[in-house]
């Protein structure tokens, strides 16, 4: 009887995951690094992108899409980069290196509900940037929104779960803040080089589209493309992303450390 009162008072409330995300929501406020990474910093480089006349143009005489619209998915990937490489793992690092983690862990409320938090945190901040960035595309420069809605959203959904994941992993290995964030920069640039961000995938050899094909990020460029563009998501892709997302979220979940 007693091992039963003590599991329901450590059983997490609604209400106190609702207070986790709002406290964490606040402190997301006062410091607005993912703010400013995640969102302002891809909506800046939209900008800088359709004020280029040559990004309008298509990209060659057998591929009709434009450089523009290639850069709604490849911005989309960088939010979702610098949000689940930087912005999510670093703090829930600190938590743990200060050992509020294992303060958590004695009073009702679970250590993964602060977790949890921080993922919808996260989470918010990416559809937030998101919706900027696609509507942004297409009220000011003229970006057709995507033809396939439900199967663009359904690949923003699983990038967000695959790279999410591999910044859970980031967290849950990184012994400190120092390691974390040079660790989230060492898989952003190949993951973003992939993507196209550097050397469109039109131009890239053989092998290396073919690398791109199996990153999380380079999977999601190409089904929110196809997306875009009126096609059906490649299975492929879909099942990249979907396969990168529950192994690495198990893994995080595995091998994290409370303390």
């Amino acid at each position: 009887m007693t091992v039963e009162v003590a599991i329901r008072a450590h059983r997490p409330t609604n209400r106190a995951l609702q207070k986790l995300v709002i406290t964490e929501f606040k402190q997301a406020w006062r410091e607005p690094v993912g703010l400013l990474l995640g969102v302002f910093v891809p909506v800046i480089f939209l900008v800088i992108f359709g004020l280029a006349p040559g990004l309008r143009k298509p990209i060659g005489p057998t591929v009709p899409t434009s450089y523009m619209t290639e850069s709604v998915p490849l911005l989309i990937g960088m939010t979702l980069c610098l949000i689940a490489l930087i912005t999510l793992p670093i703090p829930i690092v600190m938590q743990r290196q200060s050992s509020f983690l294992r303060r958590l862990s004695t009073t009702p409320v679970a250590p993964q509900w602060l977790l949890a938090a921080e993922v919808l945190v996260s989470l918010a901040l990416a559809v937030l940037a998101m919706l900027l960035i696609v509507l942004g595309s297409h009220l000011f420069f003229g970006v057709e929104t995507p033809a396939d809605l439900p199967g663009f959203v359904l690949s923003a959904l699983l990038a967000t779960a695959a790279l999410f994941s591999l910044g859970l992993m980031v967290a849950a290995r990184a012994p400190d803040p120092r390691v974390a964030g040079p660790a989230g920069a060492v898989l952003f640039y190949p993951l973003m080089f992939f993507a196209g961000l550097w050397t469109p995938r039109e131009t890239m050899s053989d092998l290396m589209r073919t690398i791109s094909d199996f990153t999380p990020l380079g999977a999601g460029m190409q089904a929110m493309l196809k997306s875009m563009q009126g096609g059906v998501p490649p299975a492929q892709s879909l099942l990249v992303m979907a396969g990168y997302a529950a192994i690495l979220g198990f893994a995080a979940t595995k091998l994290f450390r409370w303390e």
